[in-house]
């Protein structure tokens, strides 16, 4: 089920006459399937951030998963950061060959773990 506020958010972002198939992923640049669509703020809420981005919930996942919210904030604040990041890269080239609606839920990575 999809919460109220995700809900709010699809219908502000897609206008009537556009179609959910020509919402591009910025980090995979596959398209996103109405329910695997996830905003994800640039840079966290909690250190300021206001702009969202559409991005596959797969994809959402995995950058949480990686990184913390000061990284994110202050390093990887953009979609072209974020494809650049090597890890990233790893994950994008695995995500690429996968069915446009294929989600696996994310670990989290060691290094996170430790902190």
């Amino acid at each position: 089920m999809i919460g109220k506020i995700r809900q709010k958010l699809i219908s502000l972002a897609l206008p009537s006459n556009q179609e959910s198939r020509d919402l591009i992923c910025p980090i995979c640049e596959r398209v996103i399937p109405d329910s695997q669509k996830d905003a994800h703020h640039l840079v966290p809420k909690s250190k300021g951030g206001k702009d969202t981005q559409y991005l596959h919930r797969i994809c959402h996942k995995q950058i949480h998963a990686l990184f913390t919210e000061t990284e994110l904030a202050s390093q990887l604040n953009s979609a072209a950061s974020l494809r650049e990041h090597p890890e990233m890269r790893k994950f994008i080239d695995w995500v690429k060959s996968k069915p446009n609606s294929f989600y696996e839920r994310s670990k989290k990575s060691a290094r996170l773990k430790s902190i």
